[in-house]
């Protein structure tokens, strides 16, 4: 994991009237890291994979029942990311694989992520 520098990104999100639009998986928001994610339930580990097209692939281990595998992912992404689990908010897909997040003041990046940041 690489700790977080503070600069201005070209990976930035922009609002409009339908949304947040981003060129790629992730893109900062202010202070707040915004994710394009595709989740996969049900899996042998969680666990952060790579990007594919303009989501970032995230597997977990829960079932996908009632939102149990999102809430799953939530409390894995607080620990890889250094924040405690309010701090992460599902914008959408709270019950489809196809998620947003925002993560506010990440302490801490997953290489993938970093790596599309720099």
């Amino acid at each position: 994991m690489a700790k977080i520098k503070k600069a201005k990104s070209k990976n930035e999100a922009k609002e409009t009237g339908k949304g947040l639009v981003m060129d790629s998986f992730c893109a900062w928001d202010g202070e707040i890291l915004v994710l394009n994610v595709l989740g996969t339930p049900s899996a042998k580990r969680d666990a952060i994979g790579k990007p594919k097209g303009q989501q970032l692939k995230i597997s977990v281990t829960a079932e996908p029942v009632g939102g149990r595998a999102t809430d799953h992912m939530v409390r894995f992404l607080a620990k890889e990311f250094g924040v405690s689990i309010p701090d992460i908010e599902v914008v959408f897909g709270r019950y489809n694989v196809n998620k947003q997040l925002r993560i506010k003041a990440p302490k801490a990046l997953p290489a993938v992520i970093a790596k599309q940041l720099s």
